[in-house]
């Protein structure tokens, strides 16, 4: 069986939203093949990127509040305060360390357990001439190299695991995905697992 993945799946390790997906990836079932678009790694390192703005932005913030707490040298409410915004700034870095370090443990367990989808010069132009996702080209490119490289495995079974419901659960990919033989389409690692079980109960 041929699973296709995708950049919301390693970002959902990064930020802990789905506990089933590092274990999935790191030893995946025997009869499952995973299978990525190598961009999706590259966009994964970017959404790493932006979050660490955000965190950097949210702590000059908690910054600017400590030098304001600080003034208040009467208030038992500034100080306690102070005390618990003081402790949120070590806990948003220690939270950005943990969000790279699962990313790039996700990342390790990718390169030695997937099979990494190369870029084609025919799935970028393709991609360019038809677009699922008017804003998002991103996602249009990935969508397009899953579609190429599942019309190359004709006789495996083929399913995805995509948490990007807004893109890659829309009706109209929905087809093309079937047309390609990508029968199946999972929201949720604990999705595909439940029904890959029952295939083996069958």
């Amino acid at each position: 069986m041929r699973l296709y993945i995708e950049t919301n799946f390693l970002m959902s390790i990064a930020t802990g939203r789905d506990s089933q997906a590092y274990n999935l990836l790191s030893t995946p079932p025997s009869s499952v093949r995973i299978a990525i678009p190598s961009i999706c790694c590259m966009e994964a390192l970017s959404a790493l990127e932006e979050e660490l703005k955000r965190r950097n932005r949210f702590e000059n913030e908690l910054n600017l509040q400590i030098s304001q707490l600080r003034r208040d040298v009467t208030s038992p409410y500034a100080k306690s305060l102070l005390f618990h915004v003081r402790q949120s700034v070590l806990e948003n870095r220690g939270l950005l360390n943990d969000i790279k370090e699962r990313l790039f443990q996700a990342l390790d367990q990718l390169a030695a357990q997937a099979e990494i989808i190369a870029l084609t010069a025919n799935m970028l132009q393709t991609s360019l001439n038809t677009a699922f996702f008017e804003k998002e080209p991103t996602d249009n490119l990935i969508l397009y190299n899953i579609l190429q490289d599942a019309s190359v495995h004709p006789t495996e079974v083929k399913v995805f695991l995509s948490g990007n419901v807004k893109e890659f659960g829309a009706l109209e990919v929905q087809q093309p995905l079937r047309d390609a033989g990508v029968e199946q389409y999972f929201r949720t690692t604990e999705s595909f697992l439940g029904w890959l079980n029952s295939q083996s109960t069958l």
